[in-house]
């Protein structure tokens, strides 16, 4: 069962944290969206595009130097500070007048958020051990993103009938209260000692790189950003100005997005068990490509009244492709790397996919901004494309999790040599992960 992992009263809280200051999180883009479009009307999603991509460069510059140099720092206390700076933060968003000051608020927000992500992510397989209780935790934590795209914007639809988008920030306040709360209520495991793990800004990098499935999953991370990022975007410009709708359109049609990607998440656990990781983030990616095809090649050629139809189809198209993308990439970072360097390989990939972000969100604005949402559509679907096979091609089919390999440089009587499952000479077979012992990624047989 895919809640029976919620029984553990530590993870239980840490999901309910991670889902409440998502949603206050899905509410207060939803709500940027709108503060955009009314500080700067048909060019909101060059606003948007460029807000997120601040945010994106803060994550990417910010969340390995926080992993490395707040290792020492007890876990609970830094995540609860975190929660509630960042509720200070939204405070001042209500009272936003001009553009800069988006800018300026979401960049100090979101450094906040750069800290906290990791170290939150790398604290959940340290709670939960075993690799099936693990990957349930990983559906239910893509669970609580889709609830951040479907259940937020629908809030948000439901508010706007009763207050200004300025007042949907208050949600944004008490989501980030509540998850301080929660973490605050339970134990966390310790930090491992700094003789352990190193304060090493590209340690992670390089054995995140040094990967092959990873270096997969990163080209996917591409195809993800690509798409997602058309829809976040540039939701509020083609509901607004190509539909010709209003607020609560903008809401309910983002929703359709996150709900799709929900009933992907729920399905993934049972398709994980039948097919491996690579072949499910694959065929996602080629889905929620799909999806931008299929608004590319109608988005000219359709009715106005069936252009509402038409972005709903392309949207859960993309919803469904971009959970499939995402869900399993705990499993590998797992997979990927030894407890001790596991918090490294987190914040890499952390970075490394907001990377891709950071590239697609102003391009998913400026494309915004062109005659027909077809072109930016089509734009995108030939990112995703390249993104597919680049993955196709570097990650391999066959990635076991033993790997036979040599260690010429000791000898013969160390233990590590002695300690695989296969030993014979300076051959032997272990999990196979990049570390001190192994610093490059064996070659095939």
């Amino acid at each position: 069962m895919l809640f029976e992992v919620l029984t553990d009263r530590v993870y239980r809280h840490l999901f309910a944290a991670q889902a409440t200051s998502l949603i206050g999180t899905g509410v207060m883009t939803v709500a940027l969206g709108l503060l955009a479009y009314d500080l700067a009307g048909d060019r909101a999603s060059v606003v948007l595009g460029t807000a997120l991509g601040i945010k994106m460069a803060v994550y990417v510059l910010v969340a390995p130097l926080a992993t490395a140099y707040t290792a020492r720092w007890p876990r609970k206390p830094f995540l609860v500070s975190m929660d509630l700076i960042r509720a200070v933060l939204v405070l001042c968003l209500p009272w936003v007048s001009a553009v800069w000051q988006i800018y300026v608020l979401v960049a100090v927000l979101q450094t906040c958020s750069a800290a906290f992500t990791p170290t939150f992510q790398a604290t959940i397989p340290e709670v939960l051990t075993d690799e099936a209780q693990y990957t349930r935790a990983l559906s239910l934590s893509r669970l609580a993103y889709d609830l951040e795209n479907l259940l937020s914007p629908l809030l948000a639809a439901l508010l706007l009938g009763v207050i200004s988008f300025r007042g949907l920030f208050g949600f944004t306040l008490l989501g980030f209260v509540s998850s301080a709360a929660l973490v605050a209520t339970i134990p966390l495991p310790h930090r491992l000692a700094l003789a352990t793990v190193r304060p090493k800004v590209l340690a992670g990098m390089r054995r995140y790189l040094a990967t092959p499935r990873l270096r997969g999953m990163l080209c996917l991370s591409f195809a993800e950003a690509a798409a997602g990022s058309l829809v976040i975007v540039n939701t509020v410009i083609y509901v607004r100005d190509w539909l010709g709708g209003n607020n609560r359109d903008v809401a309910l049609t983002t929703a359709v997005f996150g709900g799709f990607s929900m009933v992907a998440a729920l399905s993934l656990p049972r398709l994980l068990k039948r097919w491996p990781d690579r072949s499910v983030m694959l065929s996602g990616a080629v889905l929620a490509g799909l999806g931008l095809v299929f608004f590319a090649a109608l988005a000219s050629l359709v009715s106005v009244a069936e252009r509402r139809w038409l972005i709903v189809a392309a949207w859960a198209l993309i919803g469904a492709g971009y959970a499939a993308i995402l869900t399993p990439g705990g499993r590998l970072l797992k997979r990927s790397g030894n407890a001790e360097d596991r918090p490294a390989l987190f914040a890499a990939q952390f970075s490394l996919s907001h990377a891709c972000w950071l590239l697609m969100y102003p391009l998913a604005g400026w494309l915004g901004t062109l005659s027909s949402p077809a072109w930016g559509a089509a734009s995108m679907a030939v990112i995703v494309a390249m993104a597919v096979v680049a993955g196709f091609l570097l990650w391999p089919s066959r990635d076991p999790e033993v790997l036979t390999h040599r260690h010429d440089d000791l000898p013969l009587d160390h233990s590590h040599l002695t300690s695989g499952d296969v030993a014979s000479g300076h051959v032997h077979a272990h999990p196979y992960v990049i570390d001190d012992m192994h610093p490059h990624w064996p070659s095939p047989k």
